[in-house]
């Protein structure tokens, strides 16, 4: 089991920018920045790490920056050291005691589908 959540698993490095499209179906940590569309299935922004993007994931742990949208269909967890700002829409949500938050969140059921859930009204154009 080892083996295989060491084989699909990707770090972005904090000297490393990516501007595009970021897709992965493993573990993905980023140390660095991206910009543009991240779609993933367990992400974790460290606390060196910056996302400024459209973002579908399963499960996302941010230590470091996001802003943008994001939908996470399982969990989004902003840790101590970690900043979100735009909007959410996710199941699970929690934020420690230091995260900033400064977002519009959508927190959906567990029998909803999180990707065909609206963004919050406001921001719809």
């Amino acid at each position: 089991m080892v083996k295989n959540e060491l084989k699909d698993f990707s770090i972005i490095n904090k000297e490393l920018t990516i501007d595009g499209t970021v897709s992965t179906n493993g573990r993905l940590i980023i140390k660095g920045v991206v910009k543009g569309t991240l779609v993933g299935k367990d992400v974790v922004i460290a606390e060196q790490g910056s996302v400024y993007a459209d973002a579908r994931v399963e499960s996302v742990t941010i230590a470091g920056i996001f802003e943008g949208k994001i939908r996470a269909s399982k969990e989004l967890i902003i840790l101590s050291t970690g900043s979100c700002k735009g909007e959410i829409v996710c199941k699970d949500f929690s934020v420690e005691a230091g995260g900033i938050l400064n977002a519009q969140v959508t927190c959906v059921t567990a029998g909803e589908d999180v990707s065909k859930k609206d963004l919050p009204a406001s921001q719809k154009k």
